[in-house]
């Protein structure tokens, strides 16, 4: 019965020192990211971007439109 005390305390120690580490971390900003932000507009996806302007579907080609201008 003793062990089982024994372990409790051990693992609510661990735990513990765990969530500490995890509180030191955010706080010294550590997940901060700082490189994504100022990168993202170079990897805009042309699709997403033609789609929402136009209306289209992404997956919409323009060679309907192309063959309706022909005729």
């Amino acid at each position: 019965m003793e062990i089982i005390v024994v372990l409790i305390i051990a693992s609510l120690l661990v735990a513990l020192g765990f969530l500490g580490a995890f509180i030191w971390a955010v706080k010294s900003g550590q997940y901060d990211d700082k490189y994504t932000p100022a990168v993202r507009i170079l990897f805009e996806n042309k699709k997403d971007n033609e789609s929402k302007s136009t209306g289209k579907h992404p997956t919409q080609t323009d060679a309907l439109s192309d063959k309706s201008k022909e005729s």
